[in-house]
């Protein structure tokens, strides 16, 4: 199996990988392997899209039982006992240009100084008139533990997430289908939006829609199950919650 390895300790990475039976190279790889957090993930996948990822925890932060330690994993890979799993992405369409995220899209007031004036529709659906603040947040299922939790204490299970940050007036988190489509009118900026990680986003001025919804690519992840195991949360010593999230001390 051929591989591609991104993120940090690259060179102790790849000797575990040769060890294990597995060619590195950036030369058509069948999986990309990631290395580091899930910063390494999402930026691999926009670099590699329709690649398998695997994603890796560093060893040296993230205290391991030996099955989910990276020279275990990697062996399991070279003998193709991992399991795949499809992970939805969304699409955003502002002018002209399409994002994808796996995480989340959001909008945010570019003028820290100065709250984003905005309108949501949801379907054909006006939600609110108008809202002023720091911007929304859409994520999917597996970015919802990032910013959105941070937003509303909470995290999606399915569908798609919608947090309103910062609102001058209180508007609750919703969870759409993933059939939903949302539009944003900007009716104060300027504001910008992103896709997860990705540094080039897009001015927002008075004006300009976007429409942000699920996209029909997903982005395969490989795993032996979890990434963190109940046995590795035990090794670590630190206070997990149900969903892998660190809690604080």
């Amino acid at each position: 199996m051929r591989i591609h390895i991104v993120g940090r300790q690259i060179s102790e990475v790849a000797a575990l990988a040769r060890d294990s039976g597995l060619q590195v190279t950036a030369r058509t790889p069948d999986v990309i392997v990631c290395h580091g957090g899930d910063g390494t993930l999402i930026g691999a996948e926009r670099e590699f899209p329709g690649v398998p990822k695997l994603a890796l925890r560093l060893d040296s932060e993230c205290r391991k039982c030996p099955r989910h330690r990276t020279a275990n994993v990697l062996r399991q890979l070279a003998r193709n006992r991992l399991v795949a799993s499809e992970i939805m992405k969304l699409e955003a369409h502002v002018r002209g240009r399409r994002l994808l995220a796996i995480n989340d899209v959001l909008i945010h007031n570019a003028n820290i100084l100065s709250a984003v004036r905005y309108k949501v529709w949801i379907g054909d659906d006006l939600y609110s008139e108008e809202i002023v603040g720091d911007g929304l947040v859409t994520a999917t299922p597996f970015g919802s533990s990032a910013y959105y939790r941070s937003i509303t204490h909470s995290i999606v299970r399915s569908g798609i997430g919608l947090a309103f940050n910062n609102s001058t007036e209180p508007i609750d988190h919703i969870v759409l289908s993933e059939s939903e489509r949302v539009r944003i009118r900007i009716t104060r900026g300027p504001a910008i939006v992103g896709a997860d990680n990705n540094p080039q986003h897009v001015q927002l001025s008075e004006g300009d829609e976007v429409t942000i919804g699920k996209a029909a690519e997903t982005a395969t992840v490989l795993a032996l199950d979890t990434l963190l195991c109940n046995h590795c949360r035990r090794q670590d010593g630190r206070k997990w919650n149900r969903h892998g999230a660190l809690m604080a001390l």
